[in-house]
């Protein structure tokens, strides 16, 4: 009898155990988050009760929590900074059924989304960070770009309602397309930029952020992708393929202000993939310019009658100001 392991069945073995023990260590992590989060909350809970009982909370608040800090910390060690009682607090006012708690997120996740004192903003980024997966460095990032105002403004009151309990997820009628789009991760001044090319290996080389700015769906298929007709090559600078649209995002990068043979040139693109890549199932392509400046006027005439869903937005390599784009939401609102 041969003592030698038939070698692929040795292989699915140890796959098959190597599957079983990071599914598991995985629950056991999600459920440690889980039960976290819950007695977080409880915490919370039992901090409001006491302070609804007595009768006159407003004055000891901020001693109440000073002295619990002291006591849980001397007790039961780490975990019990004024801070986070505050927060814990906080996540039983906010939430007052634990039901509406998502067991996708953890502590740190709802940490920072308690920072956010809009009530539709807070709404907003807990689903997108349920929807998306994000992390508490995604999240954290997507805040400070002020992701949630930059999709309002596209939008009526009454979509950013449902913007803010559901979140956002692109259907297929859906423009997915953002304006300005923020690069603030790539560490760089618009004076620093000296070619197209040089802004497009920058993005490459940041690519898992430049395809969180992008949104979800965003699949990378290639960089100066070669189309050829009548013996001429172009090269768009960079394809995507949107994996709930169903169709191919192309993007041209401009370090100047956009001309109308750009937007020529992108409507030329898209036709091609309509024609030579597109295949069953596939939507019609969308083109994206991204230019450092725009003419909305030139914009509007050279768009006109084109058939093509093609758009121009603004990048910026620095971070929104939050606080006027939150005004001009408002001001959407209280319309």
């Amino acid at each position: 009898m041969s003592n030698t392991l038939p070698e692929k069945q040795y292989t699915d073995l140890i796959s098959k155990i190597g599957n079983t023990f990071t599914n598991a260590r995985q629950k056991t992590i999600q459920t440690i988050h889980n039960e976290m989060l819950l007695s977080y909350w409880e915490i919370g809970k039992h901090i409001v009760e006491f302070e609804q009982k007595g009768k006159q909370k407003a004055d000891y608040g901020t001693t109440l929590m000073t002295r619990l800090s002291k006591d849980l910390k001397t007790s039961f060690g780490k975990g019990f900074s004024r801070s986070n009682l505050t927060y814990m607090r906080m996540l039983y006012l906010k939430y007052p059924k634990c039901e509406t708690l998502s067991h996708k997120l953890s502590w740190s996740h709802y940490f920072e989304l308690l920072k956010i004192g809009d009530d539709l903003e807070r709404s907003f980024y807990e689903k997108q960070s349920i929807i998306e997966n994000w992390s508490i460095r995604e999240l954290k990032r997507q805040k400070d770009s002020a992701i949630f105002q930059r999709i309002a403004l596209s939008k009526n009151k009454e979509e950013i309602l449902q913007l803010s309990k559901k979140g956002f997820i692109p259907k297929v009628d859906d423009i997915i397309v953002k304006d300005p789009y923020v690069f603030e991760f790539l560490g760089i001044s618009e004076k620093g930029l000296k070619t197209e090319s040089e802004l497009e290996q920058k993005l490459l080389h940041h690519l898992q952020h430049f395809l969180l700015e992008l949104g979800k769906g965003f699949a990378f298929i290639g960089s100066q992708y070669r189309i050829s007709i009548a013996n001429t090559h172009f090269f768009v600078d960079l394809v995507f393929y949107h994996r709930i649209l169903k169709c191919f995002v192309l993007i041209d990068l401009k370090i100047n202000e956009v001309k109308h043979q750009d937007i020529g040139q992108m409507n030329l693109y898209l036709n091609y993939f309509k024609k030579e890549e597109n295949t069953e199932g596939d939507k019609e392509p969308i083109g994206i310019i991204l230019s450092a400046d725009k003419d909305d006027v030139i914009v509007e005439y050279a768009t006109g009658g084109l058939s093509n869903k093609l758009f121009v937005s603004k990048y910026q390599l620095y971070l929104p100001d939050k606080k006027e784009l939150q005004e001009r939401v408002k001001m959407i609102l209280d319309n």
